[in-house]
């Protein structure tokens, strides 16, 4: 079926989606963000079978009995369970064609995904292949940071230089862009997961307690600041004593939290630094003009723009509603076929 064919237009919705590593959002063109879950899936490991999905299923993380496991299909932005990415996506393909109620609409749409620009070719094929099985008709991929800059309204078909980092959960797609294109790349798969990961191993080392990944999220939201705060906080965190094997309460401020973060931060830093270096001079000096747009969930980091308008030594600034804009941009380019195929051509030139 052609990307043309308008009869589809009238049966089904076609649909950007943001597959993230700690999130997913189904973007529907016309109607704005429809889906927004946590891309975790939970499964009963005898029958094979779906339990939940989303915010359901996150809620069981360390929480379910023996056959049943609650798992995170994708990993550093791609896929590392075939079966349970395509059972997420099904469920959310079918969400969003839900949304409006009885609407009659067949769930068979045009699927446009952002994924990171560090895939191999097959990665990329995963992410077509359990797309095309979870019921789309036809599948486009684009570069996250791609769809991110679309999303974000900068004028990237401009002969002028535009930067975007977006920090996800799996990685942190950072890219200038002129004439339409990218031009320097620096992606690198180090994210809001490792700021997880650093808070469990910091209180770990210094209260011999364990928590589990889903309350190291949590306190990152509610605590995670990458500058100094007006008023620092402190949050009671619960866990297992490492000593004793005994529930444990240990109250923990937000500079200890901004400690523990801050070596993935200076590893983003440093991605962002390098990329900086290899943007030819005339495209700086329009970034230099313009400033750095922030997107992703990372953006929400109290004070991460000033630390990086401080460490790189030009403005950064967070876009609107910037957990979504990635799959914003994937909708958008829904009304722009002629550069959607542009950009599917492109890649496949490159790989």
């Amino acid at each position: 079926m052609g990307v043309f064919d308008p009869l589809w237009g009238l049966v089904t919705y076609d649909l950007g989606i943001d597959l993230g590593t700690a999130n997913t959002m189904v973007y529907m063109r016309n109607h704005g963000i429809v889906v927004s879950e946590p891309s975790v899936v939970a499964i009963d490991k005898r029958s094979k079978t779906v339990l939940a999905v989303g915010k359901d299923a996150r809620q069981m993380i360390g929480r379910t009995p023996a056959n049943i496991i609650a798992v995170r299909p994708l990993k550093d932005g791609v896929i590392s369970d075939f079966d349970t990415t395509q059972a997420m996506i099904h469920h959310f393909i079918h969400r969003a064609h839900s949304y409006f109620g009885k609407a009659f609409k067949i769930p068979r749409p045009r699927v446009i995904i952002g994924v990171p620009s560090s895939v191999t070719e097959v990665e990329r094929q995963a992410v077509i292949d359990a797309t095309k099985t979870a019921g789309a008709r036809e599948v486009f991929i684009v570069e996250e940071a791609m769809a991110a800059a679309i999303g974000a309204g900068l004028r990237i078909e401009d002969a002028s230089g535009n930067m975007i980092i977006d920090i996800g959960g799996g990685t942190t797609d950072i890219a200038v862009f002129s004439l339409g294109d990218i031009v320097v790349d620096g992606t690198i798969r180090v994210a809001g997961d490792e700021m997880d990961l650093e808070i469990i191993s910091y209180i770990r080392s210094k209260y011999n307690m364990l928590i589990g990944e889903r309350t190291a999220e949590d306190v990152k939201i509610t605590m995670g600041s990458a500058m100094p705060l007006r008023k620092e906080k402190k949050i009671g965190v619960q866990g297992r004593d490492l000593l004793t094997g005994l529930p444990k309460t240990v109250d923990i401020s937000s500079i200890e939290i901004r400690e523990a973060m801050m070596g993935t931060i200076s590893i983003i830093t440093e991605a962002i630094k390098d990329t900086i270096e290899d943007t030819p001079p005339e495209l700086l000096k329009d970034i230099l003009t313009a400033g750095v747009s922030l997107t992703g969930g990372g953006a929400l980091i109290r004070g991460l723009d000033a630390y990086l308008t401080s460490e790189l030594n030009m403005p950064v600034k967070i876009v609107e509603d910037p957990m979504s804009t990635v799959a914003r941009g994937t909708s958008l380019m829904l009304d722009h076929i002629e550069l959607l195929e542009r950009v599917q051509k492109s890649w496949e030139e490159l790989v």
